[in-house]
């Protein structure tokens, strides 16, 4: 059973609490909370994970890893829990840079994007909940052409000029 709060277009938790598994759906007016990471080296690549080919929604294909928040969790909290769980990385709330809160309307949510400034050997990664397959650094070309020949899941939110404020971000965050 994994459980999510509900909350109201202004994202106000409404007191509401689902199952993610169950008939029940989000009404009209209703979302749950996701977050992503992302994950940047001092080489300004980016860490994608592959889905397993056991995913429901894009088998196979590349992202940032992230997850839904569980009911009790805030986002920060969730994201944390996601990396450790998909690929066995831990990190602190300290090392969580907190980015931008994106509302979709289709599907249903409000979307954390938490940024990460480290470097990661390759080899230290684990798939512990066996929803990721693989990992791999990627430039921001090398990830738009990736989208460009369908390999990344559609959703993503990340550009090459959305990539630029990320780093400008980053540097003006380390002042």
């Amino acid at each position: 059973m994994e459980l999510w709060d509900v909350y109201d277009i202004n994202r106000k938790f409404t007191g509401k609490v689902i199952d993610r598994h169950s008939d029940e759906k989000l009404k009209e007016g209703e979302y749950h909370l996701v977050a992503k990471a992302i994950i940047i080296n001092e080489k300004n690549e980016i860490l994608i994970s592959q889905r397993s080919a056991k995913k429901d929604k894009y088998p196979l294909l590349w992202e940032c890893a992230g997850g839904a928040v569980k009911s009790g969790e805030n986002s920060r909290q969730g994201i944390i829990r996601e990396l450790n769980e998909e690929l066995g990385l831990t990190f602190n709330d300290d090392d969580a840079i907190f980015y931008k809160e994106i509302r979709n309307d289709s599907p249903k949510n409000f979307k954390d994007i938490w940024l990460f400034k480290k470097d990661i050997e390759i080899d230290n990664i684990r798939f512990i909940d066996h929803e990721v397959v693989n990992v791999m650094w990627v430039t921001i070309e090398e990830l738009e052409s990736m989208k460009k020949q369908n390999m990344i899941v559609p959703k993503i939110e990340l550009n090459i000029d959305e990539f630029k404020k990320i780093l400008d971000f980053i540097k003006h965050q380390n002042k």
